[in-house]
């Protein structure tokens, strides 16, 4: 079906086709978006989850079709903004860094390096040029309810860390592994951009839930990682994966109130093309995911 709904506050949820299987979901509806960015991952399921509206959406698509930078992340952030999310919860499988987050354990990421190249990175484009403030890429008043939660279940989990963004498809070799290692990261994975950077563009609070399968290729002392260990790993900790994103989404189905970071503000100050100069047919684009872009008198932000 066609999303013709009335939009209520949502929270986004991006994941793996486990996490949508094990997710305690009622009130179930599969949702087809178009989007002017094209067609996103898959269709996007609503649901209810405890007290809190959800939207999920698989990542790489039914049985994880789409490699990591061919995934149309515009058509994915934009489709989950379109039915009403105000907040996006990522997971993603990732490989360790650190002793100190070994698999199994959760990583609460509030901070990236992004090595990505072939990706679309921005809604922005020629005739309308913009620029988020991303110094704190992650929100903070997200992270703290993640880390919460975690701490009441008892999960091993490390609240902050550098998730590094590789290219991919391939997995690292020894000397970029390391590499990473002496930039300060902490894990390492390939889904996280442009995600978090397109989440801030919509004006989404967004958090990252990183969850380490293994260690990546530095650790001489443990096997290196394979697409089979991966999947053998995520299964392993899918149950500890859903709890968290149950009990998180009952405390932020409170998140009435203004983000105190402002995330829902982002595009206040981003904007540097003149506004007799903004290309209609990109506000339009960028309307879709933010209307009230062309809600005020110049066509501007507000």
């Amino acid at each position: 079906m066609t999303d013709k709904s009335v939009k209520v506050p949502r929270i986004g949820i991006i994941g793996g086709s486990g996490l949508s299987k094990l997710l305690s979901l009622s009130s179930v509806q599969r949702v087809k978006v178009e989007t002017p960015f094209g067609e996103p991952s898959d269709e996007v399921i609503l649901g209810t989850l405890g007290r809190a509206q959800v939207a999920f959406l698989q990542r790489h698509g039914p049985g994880h079709q789409t490699p990591p930078s061919q995934i149309n992340v515009r058509a994915n952030i934009a489709a989950l903004k379109h039915v009403g999310c105000t907040q996006l919860l990522s997971l993603s499988a990732v490989g360790s860094l650190r002793e100190e987050c070994p698999p199994g354990s959760f990583v609460l990421v509030d901070q990236f390096i992004d090595r990505t190249i072939q990706r679309e990175k921005t809604f922005f484009g020629r005739g309308l040029v913009g620029h988020v403030p991303f110094g704190d890429p992650v929100c903070t008043r997200m992270r703290t309810a993640l880390a919460d939660v975690a701490s009441k279940l008892k999960l091993t989990y490390v609240n902050g860390g550098t998730y590094v963004v590789m290219e991919g498809p391939q997995f690292s070799t020894r000397a970029e592994s390391n590499l990473y290692r002496s930039w300060g990261g902490t894990v390492i994975g390939m889904t996280a951009m442009p995600e978090a950077k397109l989440a801030r563009e919509a004006e989404l609070c967004y958090a990252m839930v990183a969850m380490p399968t293994d260690y990546d290729c530095w650790y001489d002392s443990h096997e290196a990682v394979t697409a089979s260990l991966v999947s053998e790993r995520m299964e392993r900790i899918a149950v500890q994966a859903n709890s968290l994103v149950e009990h998180v989404c009952d405390v932020l189905a409170d998140h009435q109130e203004s983000c105190p970071q402002g995330c829902e503000r982002a595009l206040d100050t981003a904007i540097m093309t003149h506004p007799a100069s903004r290309s209609p047919e990109m506000l339009s684009r960028l309307g879709f995911v933010v209307p009230r872009i062309i809600q005020s008198r110049d066509g501007g932000s507000r």
